[in-house]
Formats: C-alpha cells, structure tokens, sequence
C-alpha cells in the first residue's frame, strides 16, 4: 500500500493521500505528499474513522484541480458515490485505496467495529428506542408509543450538530438547521422534534449508513435507525439504494421517467 502511494505521488497520479498516521498515540487524518515521503512509512489502518471523504470535499472546493487519493473503507466508498452524483467531487481526480470494513450493499462480509451490538441500558429499552433495532421492529410500536419513544430520544439533543459536521454526505453552503426562520437559536434542547425531523428529511437518498452519527452524537440518540428508514422510503418509491453506484441520479433510474407509487394513508 505504501508503495503504491509512493508511486502515485511521485507519477503525478495524485497531489496528495489521506490516510491515517499515529500522532501522539491517537490515529488521526492525515495529508501524505511527495515532498514527505518518509511519512508514508507511518500510515495507519487500524480502527479509525473519520469522513476522509467529507475533507476531501472540502479540500477539492477550494482547489478544484488538485488530484486526491484516499483510503476507503465500504461506507467511504458509499459516501464518494454519493458525492460524485451530486457533483462535490470528480471522479477523475480521485483515487483509492480499499481496505476491508462493513458488510453493505457492496460487500458481503467485513470486520467493522462499529457493526457489533451495543450494551443498551434498561430504562431506555423501556421507554426510548434501542439502538441495536431494526425498522421493522420499530414498527411494531402502535402509534403513540413510537411517538413517545422518539420523543424521549429527540428532548436528549443538546444541539451540538456533531451528526452534521461528521456526516460524509452533508455539503450545504447553508444550512436550514441553522436557519432562524426554521430553526431558533440558542434553545437547548432544540424544538422537538423539527430539528431532527428536517435533518432526516435531508438524510432520504443521501445517508449511506456509515454509523459517524450515532457514534459522534454525545447522547446516544439512535440516528442510524431514523435514516435507514426514510431510506427505506427512497427505496420503495424510487428503487434507489443509495451509494451502490456512480452513475445515477438519485430519484431517476438511469435516465427512465419516474412514476411515483401511490401510498395509503
């Protein structure tokens, strides 16, 4: 892997790598080029994660010429599809480097940490929403109680936007979660349950379930589960499944006329 990094620096194949390096004991992002070569003899794989993706995002904005390699895991890959399809980075200025992470769509099996189930704590079995479940399950609360659990999750925000910032697939110039006309400042916690209502709504055909959310977020709210099911949505009406692939807009399949279901109420 080294060398190969070596080799693409050193032929003008890309600028600069992200990958990880080992600094003062913590893995954390790093900015590998041919002026440093020797660096690259400290890159990392380990169990880190960060949205590399989402930095070259930012990096590719301000120099939209310059060639970017990083390393991908699964849920990486997801996110560069998404972004290519919306246009925040071009696929003939990325190169990649996979290493084995999360069974999805793409992968069918891999080692993610992230994957294992969590320790939920009784009273929020009892009265929130666990983690570890699925849509379906979810759905088997009657009415009332999903609203009650959902709510008991969404009063624990301390609207700290930490599931924003690390989210890979968030680009908005502006955001509407910091619109005072939609949502007011300064309140903690924030209305519920509009904030989360209108980030999820934003997050239908666009979240590639890479759990940064979930394990950013300082209170424990289970976003992974409230995503996964407005994706399930897009997927229903749309037969979209978001980040399998480059090459398609997201609400219209290779080009065809879209015809919306019609759902009951």
């Amino acid at each position: 892997m080294q060398e190969q990094i070596k080799q693409w620096l050193e032929q003008g194949d890309i600028d600069i790598f992200l990958g990880y390096k080992m600094i003062q004991g913590h893995p954390l992002p790093y900015c590998f080029t041919k002026e440093n070569p020797d660096d690259l003899k400290d890159l990392i794989v380990g169990n880190a994660r960060y949205s590399l993706e989402k930095m070259a995002t930012k990096i590719a904005a301000e120099h939209k010429e310059l060639k970017i390699g990083l390393l991908t895991r699964d849920c990486n890959q997801r996110a560069l599809n998404v972004l290519y399809i919306w246009n925040q980075l071009n696929p003939e200025n990325i190169k990649t480097i996979g290493v084995n992470c999360c069974p999805s769509n793409l992968k069918e099996h891999g080692d993610c940490s992230y994957l294992e189930p969590e320790l939920i704590p009784p009273i929020k079995k009892m009265i929130g929403i666990d983690n570890n479940m699925q849509v379906k399950a979810a759905e088997q609360f009657n009415q009332k109680e999903r609203f009650n659990r959902w709510m008991y999750e969404f009063q624990k925000c301390i609207k700290c936007y930490g599931c924003r910032d690390i989210c890979p697939v968030c680009f908005c110039k502006e955001c509407s979660l910091e619109h005072t006309d939609l949502i007011a400042t300064g309140g903690i916690p924030p209305e519920v349950p509009i904030f989360h209502l209108v980030r999820a709504v934003h997050m239908g055909g666009r979240c590639i379930d890479c759990g940064l959310c979930e394990d950013a977020c300082p209170v424990d709210i289970p976003l992974r589960l409230l995503y996964r099911k407005v994706n399930e949505i897009v997927t229903d009406i749309f037969d979209y499944t978001t980040g399998t692939r480059a090459d398609q807009s997201p609400f219209n399949m290779l080009g065809e006329e879209v015809t919306l279901k019609p759902k009951p109420i």
